[in-house]
């Protein structure tokens, strides 16, 4: 088999390339490790930057978001002293899209189905072969027998465990990282959200997101140690906890019910460079980690797809060749400026296990000072909302 672009890993990342690449005439193959249903079943990120969201319009997969998404002018944030409002649209003139990562995987399979791309699941021992000469290749095994994929080139999308990263040299790769020392506790919900925007919680037993997907669908989160387990935490104990966290005249309206998923996702700050070896291009989770705390996982490798589809849209419409060579130092800078957002995101709001009575006053002072700071919350604003891609 012959294309212009075999893109490993069939997620969003992977997904919205080969949407926009095939919009525009340039011919893909994505491969992907896992059936359809099991990436339609992974519970993620349901927070879209606007840039996000006008790249999801751009790929022709908007519609459905625009009706059912909500959009939020802002976020609650809150101490034990009490709750305060940013107002995003105030401040930076711009909103956030809340539409979950499923739906978004779910639009661009059914607009990959309707362009005719070609996404070939349960592909393994996928391998990738002569990346720093001329001519790459693929190869993997599907239903016992191996097949091949020649390409001009190959965006690595398959996420932190994939393959596309190692093969990078580990003379030429650099990894950077930070493991937080708790997770998040996880539950799904078919109740009505708790308030009209998300609420980041920082309070003495640790923190709190109350988060949602639609009217009648919630998200809500708190801190766990790491040794904990789902099986340590029954519905109610996670209700009570919850409610504990959070402002009383939130907990006191707040509707539960049964969860209909459970998990426990640990936290890392992780950024590998290059993002770009010969004729391999990493994007997305393959290339950098964030902490949930500032909502950047999906955004940051949308922002990733932006770069490396324009670049590649020029060489292959115009024959320049400029967008890629400079992929990886454009993505990278706006990777290392949401990794720190999401790194003060996360050392604001979380409780950690060697903190004191003084490291919790300041966490509270510092919340204090963006409460009353119109300066300070622009820069949370302009930071959270998305900031603008380096080419616009």
């Amino acid at each position: 088999m012959r294309t212009q672009v075999a893109i490993i890993g069939g997620g969003p990342s992977g997904l919205l390339l080969s949407q926009l690449l095939n919009k525009s005439g340039i011919e893909t193959v994505v491969l992907e490790r896992r059936t359809r249903d099991y990436v339609l079943s992974r519970i993620r990120a349901g927070v879209l930057e606007w840039s996000t969201v006008e790249l999801l319009r751009a790929a022709g997969v908007g519609d459905r978001m625009d009706r059912e998404g909500i959009v939020h002018d802002g976020c609650y944030l809150s101490t034990a002293k009490g709750m305060f409002h940013v107002d995003f649209k105030e401040r930076v003139g711009k909103q956030v899209m809340i539409y979950g990562q499923t739906e978004v995987t779910r639009d661009l399979y059914d607009a990959q189905e309707a362009l005719g791309a070609t996404v070939i699941h349960e592909a393994e021992d996928v391998a990738l072969h002569d990346v720093d000469g001329d001519a790459p290749f693929v190869t993997y095994t599907k239903d016992g027998a191996e097949h091949r994929i020649d390409c001009d080139y190959i965006a690595g999308c398959d996420g932190f465990h994939g393959v596309s990263r190692p093969t990078i040299p580990e003379s030429i790769r650099t990894e950077y990282e930070r493991v937080y020392p708790f997770g998040w506790l996880g539950i799904l919900a078919e109740t009505p959200p708790c308030a009209d925007e998300l609420i980041y919680a920082n309070h003495p037993r640790g923190f709190a997101l109350a988060s949602m997907r639609n009217p009648n669908l919630t998200r809500y989160y708190i801190q766990v140690p790491l040794t904990d387990t789902v099986e340590d935490w029954s519905d109610d104990a996670f209700w009570a906890e919850l409610k504990a966290r959070l402002p009383k005249e939130v907990a006191d309206g707040m509707v539960t019910g049964p969860s209909i998923e459970k998990s426990i996702a640990p936290l890392r700050s992780f950024v590998s460079e290059p993002m770009r070896w010969g004729r391999l291009f990493l994007c997305g989770d393959s290339a950098h980690i964030v902490p949930p705390t500032g909502a950047k996982g999906l955004n940051l490798a949308a922002s990733d797809v932006h770069y490396l589809f324009e670049g590649l849209k020029a060489f292959y419409q115009a024959g320049d060749a400029s967008g890629l060579d400079s992929y990886s130092d454009v993505a990278l800078a706006r990777v290392w400026k949401a990794t720190r957002f999401s790194w003060w995101m996360t050392t604001s709001m979380h409780r950690f296990p060697d903190q004191s009575d003084f490291d919790q006053r300041i966490q509270e002072s510092e919340l204090e000072y963006l409460a009353g700071s119109a300066v300070a919350q622009a820069a949370m604003a302009e930071n959270y909302v998305g900031l603008p891609f380096d080419d616009d």
